[in-house]
């Protein structure tokens, strides 16, 4: 069940739990958008690795009080980690491992970042490299929507919000058997296989959850991850895995590969034959290596 949680700056957060209560914590976060949603696959696959699963509806998405602030400045995606901190505390969990899934990626390398000591381990799902980096094209090879959303993104909150805005119609009525069609370029033949059944019915469930409040969780969202992050994932001390597929059209195998070159110690997994959404199958594989990471 969704609960919700009152920051000390007066902002709500919802957040929900799943997997084994008496397990071990795991932080799970999301792509870009969504917001939390029960995910049968994902919370059997957490019970099953003995996780206590912990996630979260990131500002502006689901019931979450968007961050705005003074002159609607862009937060660095460290202060997505200092909101995290904020709901374990609350939950009485001190240690913890992280998993990000895509735009989420970078949330759990925040985490790694400012709660080295409490973080023991760190996965990324397809997660997405720094923006503006040496040694990586970062949009080259993205499928169209991407590359037209990001350039825009790049351009500042008033060349991307029309977008955004005609994004989130459209994801706000989204479902199961229109979830390819609402991908378009951004998903080839393995993706779309992958896109059937329960798993489409969750995906579309959180878009349509993201965009209650329209799109300004998704416009902040994105304007966080082209901006500078807040750290330098060359610093991190912490163990983390890079999960990434070739068939990916939302975040390029190259962000992978340029993940698991400049974190230090990274564990790399990166496959030829999966994509963006495929690679979610391999979750199970993908908890053992992360409890593995960590020592549990």
């Amino acid at each position: 069940m969704v609960d919700y949680l009152t920051l000390d700056d007066g902002r709500t957060l919802e957040h929900l739990e799943g997997g084994d209560p008496d397990g071990f914590p795991l932080v799970y976060h999301s792509g870009t958008p969504s917001a939390v949603v029960e995910d049968p696959h994902l919370f059997a696959a957490a019970a099953s690795a003995g996780l206590r699963l912990v996630t979260c509806s990131r500002p502006g998405y689901g019931q979450s009080t968007p961050r705005g602030g003074p002159d609607h400045l862009v937060a660095p995606i460290l202060a997505d980690a200092d909101d995290t901190a904020a709901l374990l505390d609350h939950l009485g969990i001190g240690d913890f491992v992280t998993l990000g899934w895509s735009g989420g990626g970078p949330r759990a390398l925040a985490c790694a970042a400012a709660m080295p000591a409490r973080c023991r381990a760190a996965a990324l799902l397809a997660g997405v490299a720094p923006h503006g980096v040496d040694g990586l094209d970062w949009l080259a090879g993205m499928g169209e929507e991407n590359v037209r959303d990001f350039e825009a993104v790049a351009a500042g909150r008033e060349v991307y919000r029309p977008i955004a805005e005609q994004q989130a119609a459209e994801l706000g009525a989204v479902t199961a058997d229109d979830i390819v069609a609402a991908f378009g370029d951004l998903v080839d033949e393995v993706d779309a296989a992958a896109l059937t059944g329960d798993f489409a019915e969750v995906v579309a469930a959180s878009f349509r959850r993201a965009m209650e409040q329209g799109p300004v969780g998704m416009v902040e969202d994105n304007l966080q991850i082209v901006a500078p992050w807040g750290f330098d994932v060359g610093d991190l001390r912490v163990p983390v895995s890079v999960w990434q597929g070739e068939h990916d059209r939302m975040v390029l195998y190259a962000h992978g590969q340029w993940l698991a070159a400049a974190i230090p110690g990274a564990r790399a997994h990166l496959f030829a034959d999966e994509g963006h959404v495929s690679l979610v199958a391999r979750i199970d594989e993908i908890l053992a290596d992360l409890k593995d990471l960590a020592g549990l």
